[in-house]
């Protein structure tokens, strides 16, 4: 950890730093029901959010593609006019946020969600005005696990990503992290689909739950 000076901690959104598995998932069910289907059972989805709204619909159907789309824009529709129903904090996740603050320390969100719906929902749970920085999955020309997202939220907050800390709950978060120099931790907590081997993704440590969070904070913090 040598010339390592922690001055910002970047989350990924779904699965990492809110759990709102709730409303995606509800919004999907209501989809697949416009469309003739059964809802799916809420941990069978659960494990694939992390991965975006069409894995998730692949996940939940066995249809045509022009189907899927259709069940795309009316999923989107109903989430987008149910952002923030049911959607909670992880627990710890409040006091981590705290914790930054009262250190001085910078944080904000890298995510590959759209504009679209992570600005409503950052807003809802009254995060905008506190986060250094907000990068969505069309903020760049890429998203993760490019490390462009990654990089722009360096700019954004005026940091430099070898000073950075970013945790999330998929392989393609931990390979965004590293791809930008930053140290990286798994979140066992969030949205693992059941073949995930977290062990494997290279992350400087694993944590299973958000209040393990502040611990390496004290640890690498100077």
């Amino acid at each position: 950890m040598t010339g390592f000076r922690l001055a910002c901690v970047l989350f990924d959104l779904d699965g990492t730093l809110v759990d709102t598995a709730p409303d995606l998932i509800a919004s999907l069910n209501k989809a697949l029901v416009e469309h003739g289907f059964n809802g799916v059972e809420y941990d069978a989805v659960k494990p694939y959010i992390s991965y975006g709204a069409n894995a998730m619909i692949k996940t939940s159907t066995d249809t045509d593609e022009p189907t899927q789309a259709a069940i795309l824009d009316s999923m989107l529709a109903n989430y987008q006019n149910n952002i923030a129903q049911h959607s909670l904090f992880f627990q710890g996740i409040p006091e981590v946020l705290d914790h930054l603050e009262q250190q001085g320390l910078k944080w904000g969100v890298v995510t590959n969600k759209r504009k679209r719906f992570t600005e409503p929902l950052m807003t809802a749970l009254n995060l905008a005005q506190r986060a250094s920085c907000i990068i969505s999955g069309d903020s760049t020309q890429y998203s993760k696990p490019h490390p462009e997202p990654m990089l722009a939220a360096c700019a954004q907050a005026g940091v430099a990503s070898e000073n950075c800390l970013y945790i999330g709950d998929a392989s393609h978060d931990i390979a965004a992290g590293k791809s930008a120099n930053m140290k990286t931790l798994a979140a066992l907590y969030g949205y693992l689909k059941p073949d995930d081997r977290p062990e494997t993704w290279g992350a400087d440590a694993m944590i299973r739950s958000p209040l393990e969070i502040t611990g390496w904070l004290k640890q690498w913090a100077c």
